[in-house]
């Protein structure tokens, strides 16, 4: 019976196979979201990561049918927060999903027949968070990122427009000096700026892109400073101040709450890892006779 459940299942792996390498090659219409990913991110992202995007883009729409409006939406907010890592998108996201849910559900599937029901939890939840943990995973680094830039930026800022320059050409020539997150976050603001958008409305949305407090502390500093009528360049140099400081405080809480992860970490294992080699030392040391224990 084994025998012939593994036979069916070798037969389904065959036929996906054709079916995937078919679909890869096929010229099938891809969604909007999809198609400028392929298109325009193809070079941000990997092979593999292309090739799951082209194989899993038939079912992007059934998966996000099935997450439901509030669902997507959510989605959609973590991909934002997550700067759209490899040209990530909605329409790329539910294609991962599905691909990853057909091989978390085959592994799965396989683990139970041979016997190995936590090898089978391990498939399923590879297929229903892998690309969460990814997404996760772009949040932090981004976050961190942009916490990192955000005061020296400010600095150097705070110095152009004391020069002389107005504050949107002094935002626009610093953010052509920096790269990453922040700077991408800069150019998208002052794109909208171009576009129409009021400063107030952009910078707003530069707060909602972001989940950072310090972006969130900058733009609510830089609007009540603007309505107050308060020196751009002071308020520039004391937002500065307060993220070091804030940043300081952050780093001596994030010390004190690893040294009792380092205290029990020593004495859960190092300690009875070392007090076993001294014992094993010691007897072997002192040439011991056991055989009179043993009978």
């Amino acid at each position: 019976m084994t025998g012939l459940a593994l036979a069916l299942l070798t037969a389904l792996c065959v036929a996906g196979a054709f079916h995937g390498i078919r679909m890869y090659r096929a010229d099938a219409k891809l969604p909007g979201d999809l198609a400028v990913a392929l298109e325009v991110g193809a070079t941000r992202t990997t092979a593999v990561g292309s090739a799951v995007d082209r194989l899993g883009m038939r079912y992007a729409g059934s998966v996000l049918r099935m997450m439901g409006p509030a669902r997507v939406n959510k989605v959609r907010r973590r991909i934002d927060l997550a700067g759209n890592p490899g040209g990530l998108t909605i329409d790329r996201y539910a294609a991962r999903r599905a691909v990853y849910g057909i091989l978390g559900a085959l592994g799965a599937f396989a683990m139970v027949l041979r016997g190995q029901p936590f090898l089978a939890l391990f498939m399923i939840a590879f297929g229903v968070f892998w690309v969460e943990v990814g997404i996760f995973a772009a949040i932090r680094q981004r976050k961190e990122q942009i916490e990192r830039t955000l005061p020296d930026f400010l600095d150097v800022l705070a110095v152009v427009v004391s020069a002389g320059l107005g504050f949107r050409e002094a935002l626009e020539r610093v953010a052509d000096k920096y790269e990453g997150p922040w700077a991408d976050e800069l150019r998208i603001t002052l794109r909208q700026m171009d576009m129409g958008v009021g400063r107030r409305k952009a910078f707003e949305e530069l707060r909602r892109r972001n989940d950072s407090e310090q972006v969130a502390q900058f733009v609510t500093a830089l609007q009540q400073g603007e309505e107050l009528g308060a020196p751009i360049t002071e308020t520039l140099i004391q937002i500065a101040n307060d993220m070091r400081r804030t940043d300081a405080q952050n780093a001596r809480r994030r010390a004190s709450k690893a040294v009792p992860k380092a205290t029990l970490t020593i004495t859960s294992i190092m300690v009875p890892a070392t007090m076993i080699l001294l014992v094993a030392a010691f007897v072997f040391g002192a040439d011991a006779d056991f055989s009179s224990v043993g009978g």
